[in-house]
Parts: structure tokens; C-alpha cells; sequence
């Protein structure tokens, strides 16, 4: 077993202890009102992006997502929220220096004995959900179950789809597939960009990800016979129809979104073992992106 899939088996146990310890960390983590701001890079750019539709959509307050490299300079923000693995990024580092006095910051990590910790005002750590692999996937998924707790929007019925997304079989001719592409509405777009990207990175394939009422302004003309499309969540009348009238294949959501990230990981490691891939080598890529001064 690769280091990966290890890591996204253990994806129930990292999600309730991440909820039972939501509360401990509330002082951390941003209050009703607050204007908020989720930043990071790759995967956690994706997540923040969930995050920040969360919150918002929950009436909990105006809250943005960016890339860090990305991040607005002279807008005002009462809590900027950093979602960092390794704690050494280089965006995240420079964002949350220039942000030191100004602006809270509250960094969730998963390595406590990094630089992270003096850059950021606050820290969460989720040290028991760190990992070896290049690719994310049980930190992701377990910062966001954390976010989902303190917003009050996590339930058991998540670990139990999770479990559900580990052990089921996947839709039968889904390997096979040549192109993938990931829908979502509202806070599961991010969850679709972050499926797409997890194809990419554990098995090079060819993926994209939209919102899923911009897919029939364009992006439905790539589809057909051997392609297939996956919503997350509740999908758009008539979409799940027109898919199947092009001949691609349809992969419908019934699991808590999240859980469906969870069966899309496992997607790509199996994508990967289809064409000799090792999914904890990715091609071109390191566990954080360091830049030189």
C-alpha cells in the first residue's frame, strides 16, 4: 500500500477527532461577523475556497478565499485564516509577515515546529493528520471537517459517507475513462477543483473542474464516449441527462460531498495503478513549495 492510500483510509478517524475538537479551538478561529479571509496554496487554495462558501452561505459573515500569491494588499480584513500542511510555504509565509500587526492571523497546520509558528497570531494544529505523502488528502479534508464543526455544518453522516466512499466499488468503467471533468455548486466547486487536481497530480491525467451551471457554456463540447463528468452534490435539472445524451459517462452524488473528495482520492490512486503510476511520486512536485529569496 502506498503512502497515499494509507493516508485517505484514515480519513474517518482524522474527521471525529477533528469535530471533537472544534471547541477547543474556537477561540482561534473566527467569530459570527467577523469579515474573514481563507488563504493558501494548491489543495489548501481549494479548500479555502469550501471554507469560505461555508461561512458565507451559512450567515456567519462576508468571507473570501484566495491564493495566497493572490491575496488583495489594502483590503481589510478582521481575521485572515491560512491553511498550510507544512507550515514552510513560502506565498503563505510572505502573506502572513506582511499582514503581522495589522491584520489577526490564524494558521492551521499540521506541523506546529515550523516557521508557521511565529508568523501567524493564532494556531490550530492537526498534528494527527499530517502526512507522508506529496499528494494531500487526509489534512485537507480534515482542516475542512474542522471548519465545518465550528460553522455547526458537520454531522456523523459525513464519517459514515466516508466510510461508505472507502470500502464501495467504484462506478464500473470510471478507470478506464481518458478525460474527467468535476462539477460543483456553491461551497462543493472547490471540493470539484480539488478533485480535478488530485487526478493531475497522483495519476498526470486530464482533468477540469467548473461551476456546474458554467459546464454547459463551453466545456460540455469536450465530452463524449470515454470521458466522464462527476458532480458534487445536488446537481443542475436536465444536466445528468444531456451528459449521457453525449455519450460520456455521468457520476452522480450521493454521498455527503466531502465524501465524494474521498471516493475521487481514491480515483486517482487507482487511475495511477492503471498506467504504472506511483501516486507518492508525483512528477514535478515536492511536499512544500520553498522559493529562494
Amino acid at each position: 500500500m502506498t503512502h497515499v492510500e494509507d493516508e485517505l483510509n484514515s480519513q474517518p478517524a482524522c474527521w471525529i477527532r477533528a469535530a471533537e475538537e472544534a471547541g477547543r479551538h474556537r477561540a482561534a478561529l473566527p467569530d459570527p461577523g467577523e469579515r474573514v479571509a481563507v488563504v493558501g496554496c494548491g489543495t489548501s487554495y481549494f479548500m479555502a475556497q469550501a471554507v469560505a462558501a461555508l461561512r458565507e452561505g451559512s450567515g456567519r459573515g462576508e468571507t473570501d478565499a484566495f491564493a495566497a500569491s493572490e491575496f488583495p494588499a489594502g483590503r481589510s480584513y478582521d481575521r485572515v485564516v491560512a491553511l498550510t500542511r507544512s507550515g514552510t510555504t513560502t506565498e503563505v509565509l510572505r502573506l502572513l509577515g506582511e499582514l503581522k500587526g495589522r491584520t489577526r492571523t490564524t494558521a492551521v497546520t499540521a506541523d506546529p515546529g515550523t516557521p508557521v509558528m511565529k508568523a501567524a497570531d493564532d494556531l490550530v494544529v492537526l498534528d494527527y493528520a499530517d502526512e507522508r505523502s506529496v499528494v494531500q488528502t487526509r489534512f485537507a479534508t480534515t482542516a475542512l471537517t474542522l471548519l465545518r464543526a465550528h460553522l455547526g455544518l458537520h454531522t456523523g453522516a459525513a464519517v459514515t459517507d466516508a466510510r461508505t466512499a472507502l470500502t464501495g466499488p467504484l462506478p464500473q468503467g470510471l478507470v478506464e475513462c481518458t478525460q474527467f471533468t468535476f462539477l460543483g455548486r456553491g461551497w462543493t466547486v472547490g471540493l470539484a477543483n480539488e478533485a480535478g487536481l488530485k487526478m493531475r497530480e497522483a495519476s498526470l491525467s486530464w482533468t477540469e473542474a467548473y461551476p456546474a451551471m458554467e459546464y454547459r457554456h463551453g466545456p460540455i463540447s469536450i465530452t463524449t464516449a470515454g470521458t466522464a463528468t462527476w458532480m458534487f452534490g445536488e446537481a443542475p435539472d436536465g444536466l445528468a441527462e444531456q451528459v449521457r445524451a453525449t455519450g460520456g459517462l455521468w457520476v452522480g452524488s450521493g454521498l455527503d460531498p466531502l465524501a465524494e473528495l474521498v471516493r475521487a482520492q481514491r480515483l486517482a490512486v487507482a487511475v495511477a495503478a492503471s498506467r504504472g503510476l506511483d501516486p507518492d511520486r508525483p512528477r514535478h512536485l515536492t511536499r512544500s513549495v520553498i522559493l529562494a529569496p
